[in-house]
């Protein structure tokens, strides 16, 4: 029977490569750590520099922007990437991880408080919403707007294209604002920004922006439900890291590469490529399986194996080289606060009921995150 976790084993040891496919279109997946890795970093082979292409599905018809930084190569990706780099690194902000471990409390304070709590949507989407609010310094009312939007901005029910419209007309009214009365948020720092000596232009300010509300919403919040109901079925592994909250940093690197909540990720050939014995035409596209590169037993022992201590742990969920996830300093920050803020307060985590998300495509079925997760929050009591 097929792993949901890791439908890649077969095809990963065999071939190196599964041939799926994304609305009709031919998509070999690299499925090997090292050549995941690799191609990661041969930015003039497998290129972003695909409007609307690197996601998969494509996403031409729910908005009307090249997404930035990540839908360019080098140069012009390393000098975008510098223009919102000061706004993530953010994450690392004393205010910033204060503010994110109030907002933790005052969701576990909640939770605790009554006989059940919906994860994915009463505490994963709020925390992940209102802590991008901090991360980009706008009022955390605006966070309140963001939440309704869903798990994922454009295909969490309702119509993709209208949502998309949508998001691009409240990103529009944002911009229009900071111009009239700049501040020090991310919205004034972009209509203030410069690219090779001029001002950016509207559609690069709305592809940043684009980016920024579309991209690690929905991987965070899988993420985050990973692991409520990860301790949730093993109370020991909450009790592993009671005894030692120092495990906690590594503990999250391998929920991060257990649950690796982006399966894949596409990349564009521009000359004619050959992935494994599969041909890519030129302009075509492969993909980069991060999910089964992290699970390849040449990189990692056991991989099949939830290790908190798991030390080292190269995996790539959060992509490598050029192109890495802009984003993962805030991930890191919100899941390690997390079990820290578990560890503290929390004796046990009861599942009363759970619906995973599934991936089924064509070539395979993975289980990602969780479309509902109910739990009942117990006590405890802090370590010492």
């Amino acid at each position: 029977m097929e792993n949901p976790i890791d439908p890649f084993l077969e095809k990963r040891q065999k071939a190196g490569v599964l041939e799926t496919e994304s609305r009709g279109e031919p998509i070999p997946m690299i499925l090997r750590h090292e050549e995941v890795r690799r191609a990661a970093k041969d930015w003039k082979t497998f290129s972003s520099d695909a409007p609307f292409r690197v996601p998969i599905p494509a996403e031409e018809d729910v908005r009307s922007v090249r997404q930035l930084p990540v839908e360019t190569d080098p140069p012009e990706h390393t000098e975008y990437r510098e223009i919102v780099e000061p706004f993530f690194r953010r994450a690392k902000d004393p205010g910033v991880v204060a503010g994110v471990e109030s907002l933790i409390d005052d969701l576990l304070a909640e939770g605790l408080g009554r006989e059940s709590l919906e994860v994915v949507r009463e505490f994963a989407l709020p925390l992940q919403s209102r802590a991008l609010a901090l991360l980009l310094n706008v009022p955390l009312a605006e966070a309140e707007i963001w939440i309704g939007w869903g798990t994922h901005v454009f295909r969490d029910g309702g119509n993709g294209a209208k949502k998309g419209a949508a998001l691009e007309s409240y990103l529009q009214d944002q911009f229009e604002r900071a111009a009239a009365h700049p501040g020090p948020d991310f919205f004034s720092a972009l209509t203030q920004a410069t690219f090779r000596g001029r001002l950016l232009t509207p559609d690069e300010r709305m592809g940043f922006a684009n980016l920024t509300f579309a991209g690690g919403r929905d991987t965070v919040i899988h993420t985050l439900s990973s692991i409520f109901a990860y301790l949730g079925h093993r109370p020991e592994a909450l009790e592993f890291l009671r005894q030692d909250p120092k495990r906690i940093v590594n503990a999250g690197e391998e929920f991060f590469r257990v649950v690796s909540p982006l399966t894949h990720i596409g990349r564009v050939c521009p000359v004619e490529t050959e992935v494994h014995g599969v041909k890519v035409q030129a302009g075509g596209r492969a993909s980069l399986c991060w999910a089964s590169a992290n699970q390849d037993e040449t990189a990692f022992e056991a991989p099949g194996e939830v290790r908190l201590d798991r030390k080292p742990n190269p995996h790539l969920a959060f992509g490598s080289g050029a192109h890495l996830c802009l984003g993962a300093a805030h991930a890191r920050l919100l899941v390690r606060t997390l079990l820290q803020k578990l560890v503290e307060q929390v004796g046990r985590i009861e599942i009363q009921e759970a619906r995973e998300h599934v991936e089924d495509e064509v070539g395979y079925r993975r289980v990602v995150g969780y479309e509902s997760l109910r739990v009942r929050l117990s006590r405890g009591t802090s370590p010492g």
